[in-house]
């Protein structure tokens, strides 16, 4: 029996308007309701997916959230942090000379904002899904004890895939590099990714690997669809991510996470 489900949000649970559809809101509450773990595990900040916590009655006793890709594990209810491995501010000058010297738009996270060098179309979806503040500052000027969760380079896809081709092997060897959107290249912690958030939660909780389903669509997905017990795709994940994957299920414009819930918590065929 599965007893934790690691739901990723964009693109995943969430359809492409940012709702959550009736048919997996159901299928949340009924896997609640046999016991069941259900944790939302993102890129986002907590504050980026507290409505969406409230919304799934996810913020009682024993509710947990993998936020930042798993830099970042925390209980919903009372905000008490399992683990926090953020990063620091030599990561941010490194990655800050190495986006000037590559062209492209960055961007870090704290707890509560995104700090970007200038206004820029990408940054500004960023801080607008999370609704959390976009500040502008001189970033030779951020003070040292400045909580850096997570630090991005932030452009056009076409360009941000050249960019990525560009990058030092030394980078790979120094952070956890994931792509959560043709937008967005994620710089992290080395030792953390969604994978290395879920299992932390999951060993807290007494809980094997085989008892987990993590379900995603992108990049910042593969470590912790590796991790599952049963790692499943979206119909719309990236074609990689649908090579690691045991399942691929429907997209998360057809209620994709329901599916899997009902065929594989609930013993069900089809969403009643």
């Amino acid at each position: 029996m599965y007893k934790l489900i690691a739901l990723d949000m964009d693109g995943t649970l969430l359809s492409e308007d940012k709702t959550i559809s009736k048919a997996n809101f159901k299928a949340i509450q009924r896997a609640k309701a046999k016991g069941v773990k259900v944790v939302l595990a993102t890129g986002r900040p907590i504050n980026g997916i507290k409505k969406y916590l409230k919304e799934l009655n996810l913020v009682e006793a024993g509710d947990y959230a993998v936020a930042y890709n798993g830099a970042l594990v925390q209980r919903t209810k009372d905000g008490k942090i399992i683990a926090d491995n953020p990063m620091n501010i030599e990561d941010l000058n490194y990655l800050y000379e190495l986006s000037k010297k590559l062209k492209v738009h960055i961007h870090f996270l704290t707890e509560s904002k995104c700090v970007t060098t200038e206004i820029n179309e990408y940054s500004m979806v960023e801080a607008t899904i999370n609704e959390i503040p976009l500040e502008v500052a001189d970033f030779s000027k951020i003070p040292l004890d400045t909580n850096v969760v997570k630090i991005m380079f932030v452009d056009e896809a076409n360009y941000l895939s050249k960019v990525v081709e560009q990058l030092p092997s030394e980078v790979y060897d120094k952070y956890t590099v994931v792509r959560s959107a043709p937008y967005f290249l994620e710089f992290l912690n080395k030792k953390v990714n969604k994978g290395f958030g879920v299992g932390l939660l999951a060993e807290n909780l007494g809980i094997s690997h085989k008892e987990v389903i993590c379900i995603g669509d992108a990049g910042n997905d593969i470590d912790m669809i590796k991790y599952a017990g049963l790692g499943v795709a979206m119909g719309n994940a990236f074609p990689e991510v649908k090579l690691i994957a045991d399942y691929v299920t429907c997209t998360n414009e057809e209620d994709g996470v329901a599916k899997v819930i009902n065929k594989f918590i609930l013993e069900e065929e089809k969403v009643s």
